[in-house]
């Protein structure tokens, strides 16, 4: 064989031999977006283990959702934290909301504190719904309407519902000062990069880790809600510890994202729920119209 044939057969076998770990995250997303799920994953698990965070995130997804492999939340748990060891902040919060919707509130509570100091909006709105009613950390409610407010400014719905809940019962003063708080916390830092995934890439599909706002009727009875809690148990302690201050009326609890809100009632008016939150003391409390 000729030296010029054998560098030309050695060039082809390249080629066959490399596209794999030649290949982009990018391109990953490309197959991905052709709904080629195998080949994404063949693309993005080399560059993942070289190292790249946001083949790590994509891989993460990929176990998460079952696309291109056997749905497996270990692998994919271990694929963010990975990614998120190494800042990526799509795998800091998606990896928190996975640890506080599984019950490892101090996990994901940890994650998500990370993730909200660099202006993540789901991020901000769940960490600044645990400091408002002190569930996993010392309640700061300056702090929780900080952090919502800056949620609710980068048009994240479910935190401008929550924003408004809390203008209902926090005083002006502690929320002129959390305006204040968000203005210097959102000041020194630009907006976070965007990841290299586009938004149709697995970056953008994130069905456990949406939060949503209650939905409130155009009219009808009226419940108060006493609070959102990362496990339905504490919604439930909390409800038996004040049942014998609510005259018999029964609790809801409705599932917002990761969080479960304590609801109670039936109450003709809103001046009548009003009326109970005012009996029961210095317990947060505000009038919601039923579903």
């Amino acid at each position: 064989m000729t030296a010029g044939r054998w560098i030309a057969t050695a060039f082809a076998a390249a080629l066959l031999a490399a596209p794999v770990s030649a290949q982009s995250v990018k391109a990953g997303i490309e197959a991905w977006q052709r709904a080629d799920y195998p080949a994404a994953v063949t693309i993005w698990r080399p560059l993942a283990e070289a190292g790249d965070a946001d083949a790590m995130f994509n891989l993460g997804q990929a176990y998460r959702l079952g696309r291109g492999v056997t749905t497996n939340l270990g692998a994919a748990q271990t694929w963010f934290d990975r990614a998120a060891r190494k800042g990526h902040l799509d795998a800091q919060t998606t990896l928190g909301l996975l640890l506080f919707d599984n019950g490892n509130q101090i996990g994901g509570l940890r994650w998500l504190k990370s993730a909200a100091e660099r202006g993540e909006p789901r991020a901000l709105l769940i960490y600044g719904t645990a400091l408002f009613n002190g569930d996993g950390v010392d309640r700061d409610p300056v702090l929780a309407y900080a952090y919502v407010s800056r949620a609710a400014a980068q048009g994240l719905a479910p935190a401008k519902a929550t924003l408004a809940e809390m203008d209902k019962i926090l005083p002006i003063d502690q929320r002129q000062e959390g305006v204040a708080v968000a203005i210097a916390k959102a000041a020194p830092s630009k907006a976070p990069a965007p990841p290299k995934a586009p938004p149709q890439s697995p970056a953008a599909k994130k069905p456990v880790d949406k939060p949503t706002a209650p939905a409130l009727a155009a009219s009808g009875a009226w419940r108060v809600q006493l609070g959102a809690f990362s496990k339905r148990s504490s919604a439930e302690a909390l409800f038996n510890k004040l049942s014998g201050k609510l005259a018999g009326k029964q609790p809801a609890y409705v599932a917002a994202g990761a969080v479960t809100r304590l609801q109670v009632g039936l109450y003709p008016t809103r001046a009548a729920a009003s009326a109970a939150c005012a009996s029961l003391g210095g317990q947060p409390c505000f009038p919601v119209a039923a579903k």
